[in-house]
């Protein structure tokens, strides 16, 4: 089976609070054909532990099936038949893309903290920067999902016109002081692992319990307490064979949840993107009360949100959807009833499927 995967260089690439990268690379895939005129190009940027395979690429092959499977991909929510899709797995990420676990050039040793501090805006300008190699100059939308979503602020905050469109989903101008909190106790426990040993762990010595339990704290605030309810009733529980043991159904989902990432995502990487989020604000851009979207180019927007989402509640994105409307971009938004939480854009398949593929069905480039 042919790769996918594509590889763009990142030289003398300068980050935002100082620092710079050389010989850095972005791993990204295209799904679609770009256009005589190029300008059907969508960038989805991605939330913090997702990677560039946001769908696999043919029906019939080997290929695996990505984590926005049931929304991308021919004839499906964002049509491939229709669009040229990129993915890019983020700047700072362990998914390809160059981060703290990768080799310095110049000390070939991995970066670990000497990696420079990681933003939304490097993601973002990392990100446009790939899209613009590909001779895409303006895109037609940018979507994102979670980081994703901020990351798209990024992007038209310091590049006014770069796209038509933008679908911003379960996001919002900057991370309130709960899902900070979270954030902030799940790099805690990392940093207070024995074996992250200030960041020289190797893969015998792996900052196992750390990453468990900021998994964990990750699972509770990314679905709800309306769904749990029907998920794990009372009459599932089990006597534990040890003292203490998992008893309930939720410590199960828990537990499974958490062993199942541990070795999936550099516990440097998670803490650096984890803070990323919450450096992120808008209005860092404005002076206070202004708009910060007063310069920004964007046509039309859709703004997506569930009822149920403790992350990044609703009024985040009601906020957005005044904001955006306040400077003459015709905005639409969309907060559903799904039950799922913040990760209602993963599993809602009928809600999230309906509402951005009638919004992308409806742009004209």
């Amino acid at each position: 089976m042919a790769s996918h995967l594509n590889l763009y260089r990142l030289n003398h690439f300068k980050m935002r609070h100082g620092g710079e990268l050389d010989q850095a690379i972005l791993a990204y895939e295209t799904w679609g054909e770009l256009n005589e005129k190029k300008d059907n190009a969508i960038l989805i940027l991605t939330g913090l532990s997702a990677d560039s395979h946001a769908a696999s690429h043919h029906q019939h092959d080997m290929d695996t099936a990505g984590w926005w499977e049931y929304m991308l991909g021919p004839n499906k929510a964002i049509d491939s038949n229709k669009w040229f899709v990129i993915c890019a797995s983020s700047l700072g990420s362990c998914k390809g893309s160059t981060g703290p676990c990768s080799p310095n050039p110049i000390s070939k040793l991995p970066y670990k903290f000497e990696f420079p501090d990681l933003t939304l805006e490097d993601i973002a300008n990392s990100s446009f920067d790939m899209v613009k190699s590909l001779g895409v100059n303006k895109l037609a939308c940018v979507i994102g999902p979670s980081m994703g979503g901020m990351s798209a602020l990024a992007l038209i905050l310091q590049h006014h016109n770069a796209s038509h469109h933008m679908i911003n989903i379960a996001a919002g101008c900057h991370s309130q002081p709960f899902s900070t909190a979270i954030r902030s106790l799940q790099r805690e426990a990392i940093l207070k692992d024995v074996n992250f040993n200030e960041g020289n762990y190797s893969s015998d010595q792996w900052p196992r319990q750390g990453m468990k339990q900021a998994r964990k704290l990750g699972m509770l605030s990314y679905r709800s307490a309306e769904e749990w309810k029907d998920r794990f009733p009372r009459s599932l529980r089990q006597r534990p064979n040890k003292p203490f043991g998992i008893e309930f159904p939720v410590e199960s989902y828990l537990e499974h949840h958490a062993e199942n990432f541990v070795h999936k995502f550099d516990p440097i990487s998670y803490i650096y993107l984890s803070r990323a989020m919450d450096w992120f604000d808008a209005f860092d851009y404005v002076n206070e009360n202004d708009n910060p979207f007063a310069q920004v180019e964007l046509t039309s927007a859709l703004i997506v949100g569930a009822h149920s989402d403790l992350l990044f509640p609703r009024a985040q994105q009601q906020e957005l959807a005044r904001l955006l409307d306040d400077v003459g971009c015709d905005t639409q938004l969309e907060i559903t009833d799904s039950i799922q939480g913040h990760d209602s854009f993963l599993v809602d398949f009928e809600n999230y499927s309906k509402i951005i593929g009638e919004y992308l069905s409806q742009l004209r480039f």
